[in-house]
C-alpha cells in the first residue's frame, strides 16, 4: 500500500484593512506587496475588515475599502470577513487560554504602564507584569472600585524566532522584550493579537504581508498560534511608507490619500505604478496594472528590492 501523499496548503494572503479612513499609499504599497506575494506563488486572496475597535470604525469606510480595492485591481478570492461578526470565535479561543491558567485581570491605566516599563524594540512598552503579582484581597480591592478590568495573557521566559521575508532573522524573548500583553480590553473588546491569530486560521492565512511597524508583533502571534494549536504562517514585514520628517502615513491626516492620488496620477494604473515605483516593487514609476506588474515579480528577489528594509519616503 502506497503511504499518502502529503498535502501541502495552497498559499494564502490577506487584505486586512481597518474601516477607519480612506486608503493611503502606505495601505496600498503593503496591499499591492501581499497580492504580489501570494499570486506569485499561485495562491489566493482573502479579505478581512478588521472593525475590532467599533468606536473607529464605519461601514462606510468598510464599503469604501471594497470599492477602493476593485478599482485598483487588487482583487479577493474570498470574504469580505468581518471581525465583528466574530465575537463567539474569539470567546471561545479566550476560554481555551483560560482553561490553561495562563489569563489574568489586568487594571493598569496607560498611564500606568508607561510610568512602570522601558520601551522595547517596537512601538509598545514591555509589562512590568504589575496585576500578574497582586494578591487575592488586592483583586477583590480593585474588583470593588467598579473599573472594568483587561485581560492578559502571561507569556513565558523564551526567545521566539522567525526567518522573515524581508528583514532576515528575527527574535524576541517574551518575558523581558513583550510582557504579558493584553487578548481583551477593559471595554470588553477582543485585543488585536488574539483576533488576527484565530482569524488567519479560520481562513486559511498562511502568508502574512504586512507592514514593518508589526514585526514585534510576531512573536506573540506564535506564542498563541503554539497555545490554540494554530499553524504558523510565514512573514514578509514590507518597510514603512513615511512622510516629511519621516512622519508616519495616517489615514487620519489624509496622507497621500487615495481619492487625492487618483485626481495626481489621472487613474488607478496611474497610483499604483508610482507607489510601485518608488516601493522597489517595479522598475520605473509607469503607468501598472497588478496585474502588468505581477508577470516581472521575482518571490526570491524580494528582500534586494528594499534597500533600506525600514522607511522609503512618499514623493
Amino acid at each position: 500500500m502506497k503511504a499518502a501523499a502529503h498535502t501541502v496548503a495552497p498559499v494564502t494572503g490577506r487584505f486586512a484593512p481597518s474601516p477607519t479612513g480612506r486608503m493611503h499609499a502606505g495601505n496600498i504599497f503593503c496591499a499591492l506587496a501581499a497580492w504580489l506575494v501570494a499570486k506569485s506563488q499561485g495562491g489566493r486572496m482573502v479579505l478581512r475588515i478588521e472593525d475590532l475597535d467599533q468606536e473607529r470604525s464605519k461601514p462606510h469606510f468598510a464599503d469604501e475599502v471594497q470599492r477602493d480595492f476593485e478599482a485598483l485591481g487588487l482583487t479577493w478570492d474570498a470574504g469580505p470577513f468581518f471581525q465583528h461578526d466574530r465575537d463567539e470565535v474569539y470567546q471561545n479561543a479566550l476560554d481555551a487560554l483560560d482553561a490553561q491558567g495562563l489569563l489574568y485581570p489586568c487594571w493598569c491605566t496607560r498611564a500606568d504602564l508607561h510610568a512602570a516599563s522601558a520601551p522595547h524594540r517596537g512601538e509598545k512598552p514591555v509589562y512590568a507584569g504589575t496585576c500578574r503579582h497582586l494578591s487575592e484581597r488586592e483583586r477583590a480591592e480593585r474588583a470593588a472600585s467598579g473599573r472594568a478590568p483587561a485581560t492578559r495573557l502571561m507569556v513565558p521566559d523564551r526567545t521566539y524566532a522567525l526567518h522573515d521575508l524581508i528583514q532576515g532573522d528575527y527574535q524576541q524573548n517574551l518575558a523581558t522584550e513583550c510582557g504579558d500583553f493584553l487578548v481583551r480590553r477593559a471595554d470588553e473588546a477582543f485585543a488585536y493579537q488574539l483576533a488576527v491569530v484565530v482569524d488567519d486560521a479560520a481562513q486559511g492565512v498562511n502568508s502574512v504581508v504586512r507592514g514593518m511597524d508589526l514585526l514585534c508583533s510576531t512573536p506573540q502571534q506564535m506564542y498563541l498560534q503554539e497555545l490554540l494549536k494554530l499553524p504558523h504562517a510565514t512573514y514578509a514585514h514590507v518597510p514603512l511608507v513615511v512622510g516629511e520628517l519621516n512622519r508616519r502615513l495616517s489615514k487620519r491626516d489624509r496622507d497621500a490619500a487615495l481619492d487625492e492620488l487618483l485626481m495626481r496620477f489621472e487613474a488607478p494604473a496611474g497610483v499604483i505604478g508610482h507607489i510601485a515605483g518608488i516601493t522597489g516593487l517595479a522598475p520605473t514609476t509607469d503607468p501598472a496594472t497588478p496585474e502588468e506588474l505581477l508577470r516581472d515579480f521575482d518571490l526570491d528577489k524580494l528582500p534586494a528590492l528594499f534597500p533600506d528594509k525600514v522607511q522609503i519616503p512618499w514623493r
